[in-house]
């Protein structure tokens, strides 16, 4: 492309739009009949870090009538370069125009992005609204966590996939093989299929106070609630991913060891949606690990979970993998967040060890050299709000863990905490101060990083109706602990409740956002979740311009019966569960992990084998 080749010496980082990276896939354009682009609203670096796309990507170029490309959202250079050439957005493998697919396909992981996925639309020259996207026009897709709650994006998508995507999306190209040039019929034949939801299908009511009366189909092929796609067996791992040419966010391989958590913490969305936990045999773990060494030269691979620490076997897999990558390497040292390998080989990356005692286990296999930082989350200073939110750990286990680690080497660590929970008050905000004290004391050897962020009571979790505090209520605690910890002389670094008010709106908001969506985009709204480039009050404009609040959606504490813009999403947890679930958060009471003792009966057991036999074990053992 001329023209492409005239604007990538006007911008940053061109790499960003070339393509032809290692092991990216480029099939013949002309003889592929069906052509698809995947789509991660955000920067290169960013986009090329999610880790649903690689494998979608690879299902899909597996079929061989159909063919899978990259786009990202263009940074702001880029997109004026565009604009004053009039050249359409284009994919990275082929360089032909966005519109000139099939298929586009967004990876909805995080609502700030959804002025981008407009933006992405627009720069492509295709219509944002589905309604006036004639049969001519792409076919509009999303999926992904903020899928599960689709209504705010509802007027610009044509189709969303709810829940895991690696077996639906085949179906779907069935679908459309049949149905192809008949947008109405197609989409009639999809809504049939287990894990689909088409938002022009569905008439939402309102009441006059705002609220929702009813979701309703609009035609027999529509079901009532919309059941989340759970594979029962993960994917073989990808093991030949594409190779950016400059450095992305995670610059390293990945193989996801388990899927899904049920340690059951009350504001963790990821624990409530990727249920039930299902996870990948050791061998077939060791033998992607050796792929990703020989087809994409890293040296470093990160071992994903949301909680790695609690794969049964990850002590032998650990040293299974020193074993064989390590050479005489006898246990693996850390690097980055948890991670382990020796200078000359293998460096094994675990981002995410719960703070409890398997923790130290795994301490006990590494060496006392190169600790760089060691990263967890406490999520709360009092064992008053952890028993709230049902984090299991007292703070003696936290400081005899941390005692543990200063022991073995480490000196740098950073902690997670939330600020804004259920019921907290500014004695709470004092015991972060107060914990982080503490562990001060432990030993001078410590640099500390704390990290504050904003509760957002997410769909489908236990605090789906609570409300989000206001900024109003949030200063003065961030203002304690500014005081505090910049007496303890920690880095403290925190979020802005404005950004965290929006987010909060965007996640827990109805159909109506989407006029909202769209105005804050006309005014100039992108790459929002880039501090420097959000605006606050822009947002609000656009709320206003609709007769809306963003507080109506954040900062208000919903009735346990009202009806939710999310109610029609089975996520497989049921809101029964949720419901004694917010009722033992202001309990305080525990509620253990079901995938190391009985089962709870948080409705997964209705449809997945995997709970089955353990629910029917709870039944003749009532907990």
């Amino acid at each position: 492309m001329k023209s492409l080749n005239n604007i990538l010496n006007q911008v940053s980082k061109p790499a960003r739009y070339t393509g032809g990276e290692w092991n990216s896939i480029a099939k013949e354009w002309e003889i592929t009949p069906i052509k698809i682009a995947l789509c991660y609203p955000e920067v290169y670096e960013i986009g090329m870090s999610n880790l649903a796309l690689p494998i979608l990507y690879e299902i899909l170029n597996y079929q061989p009538d159909v063919l899978a490309e990259r786009v990202y959202a263009p940074w702001l250079d880029m997109e004026t370069a565009l604009q004053k050439q009039n050249m359409p957005l284009f994919s990275l493998e082929s360089k032909h125009p966005v519109k000139e697919f099939d298929i586009i396909g967004f990876s909805l992981g995080y609502e700030l992005t959804y002025t981008n996925v407009l933006n992405v639309l627009s720069l492509a020259q295709i219509p944002l609204f589905s309604s006036q996207r004639e049969d001519s026009y792409p076919l509009v897709i999303a999926g992904g966590s903020c899928a599960l709650n689709p209504e705010p994006m509802a007027d610009f998508i044509d189709l969303f996939v709810i829940g895991e995507g690696e077996e639906v999306i085949v179906e779907l190209l069935e679908v459309f093989r049949a149905y192809r040039g008949n947008k109405r019929k197609l989409l009639q034949q999809a809504a049939k299929l287990n894990g689909v939801y088409i938002p022009s299908f569905y008439q939402v009511n309102y009441r006059k106070d705002g609220t929702i009366n009813s979701i309703t189909p609009k035609i027999p092929e529509a079901k009532p609630r919309v059941h989340r796609r759970i594979v029962t067996k993960l994917p073989p791992p990808v093991t030949k991913p594409v190779i950016p040419y400059i450095e992305v966010v995670h610059d390293r391989g990945n193989v996801e060891i388990q899927r899904g958590c049920t340690q059951g913490c009350r504001f963790c969305q990821a624990g409530m949606i990727y249920r039930p936990v299902r996870e990948r045999p050791q061998e077939e773990i060791i033998d992607a690990v050796g792929k990703l060494l020989k087809y994409c030269g890293y040296n470093e691979v990160s071992l994903l979970s949301l909680s790695t620490g609690d794969y049964p076997a990850i002590k032998e897999l650990i040293a299974e993998l020193s074993h064989q990558y390590c050479g005489e390497c006898p246990s693996l040292p850390l690097r980055y967040a948890q991670s382990f390998g020796s200078g000359q080989g293998l460096t094994l990356s675990l981002p995410s060890l719960r703070l409890n005692t398997s923790a130290v286990k795994v301490m006990d296999l590494l060496p006392s050299q190169r600790k760089i930082t060691l990263t967890f989350a406490p999520e709360a200073g009092s064992e008053r709000l952890r028993r709230i939110i049902n984090k299991k750990i007292s703070e003696e286990a936290i400081l005899e863990i941390l005692t543990a680690a200063l022991d073995r080497g480490w000196t740098n660590l950073k902690l997670y905490f939330m600020v804004g929970l259920p019921s907290e008050t500014m004695d709470d905000v004092h015991s972060i101060i107060g914990l982080v004290t503490k562990i001060r004391h432990l030993g001078q050897k410590f640099r500390l990083q704390i990290s504050t962020s904003t509760f957002i009571p997410k769909p489908h979790t236990p605090c789906q109706w609570l409300a989000q505090e206001t900024e109003e209520q949030l200063l003065p605690k961030y203002d304690i602990l500014k005081q505090g910890l910049r007496r303890e002389r920690v880095r403290f670094s925190w979020s802005d409740p404005k950004i965290s008010q929006i987010e909060a709106a965007l996640s827990r908001g109805d159909r109506r956002l989407g006029k909202v969506i769209y105005h804050a985009w006309q005014l100039g709204c992108k790459f929002d979740a880039w501090s420097e480039h959000f605006n606050y009050q822009r947002w609000l404009d656009s709320f206003k311009q609709y007769e809306l609040d963003p507080s109506f959606y954040a900062n208000r504490e919903r009735d346990l019966d009202e009806i939710l813009p999310w109610d029609h999403i089975d996520v497989g947890v049921t809101p029964e569960f949720l419901k004694r679930e917010y009722h033992n958060l202001w309990q305080e009471k525990k509620t253990p992990d079901c995938h190391q003792g009985k089962c709870n009966g948080c409705g997964l057991q209705r449809w997945q084998p995997i709970c089955q036999d353990k629910y029917k074990m709870r039944e003749a053992f009532p907990p």
